[in-house]
């Protein structure tokens, strides 16, 4: 049975869904804050979270499509979307534009991507040494 993951529409269709989730959510005025106790926290691990997953799916994409470097180029994607995404921030009330989230957009984009290369490189050496 062929995986979802698999599908040419789904691995493109997903980081465009994702990017309009974060669109949706840069849009809102206030968030709920499910961290109260600890500052910044939420704020910080949603921009690491969110964009490290939006740079996995990007990568997962161009790399199906066979795109050379897909992680350079998920995560040139994924910090021109940070900074779209920052400046369309500036425009809604109650947010602002700051440089420090789309460095931690970066940190985690970077850090997703990171992890990725780590767990392909593991296999492809899991595999070279079963043979």
């Amino acid at each position: 049975m062929k995986r979802i993951w698999d599908n040419r529409v789904v691995r493109w269709a997903a980081p465009l869904l994702w990017m309009a989730l974060i669109f949706f959510l840069s849009a809102q005025s206030t968030l709920p804050n499910l961290a109260p106790d600890v500052p910044h926290l939420e704020e910080v691990g949603g921009h690491l979270a969110v964009y490290g997953v939006l740079a996995l799916l990007w990568e997962r994409a161009l790399r199906g499509a066979g795109v050379r470097h897909a992680a350079w180029w998920a995560l040139a994607i994924t910090l021109a979307y940070g900074a779209s995404d920052e400046f369309h921030q500036s425009f809604v009330p109650g947010r602002t534009m700051t440089m420090i989230d789309w460095i931690v957009d970066l940190l985690g984009a970077g850090l997703a991507l990171t992890w990725s290369g780590w767990v392909q490189a593991r296999g492809r050496a899991a595999r070279w040494l079963a043979r």
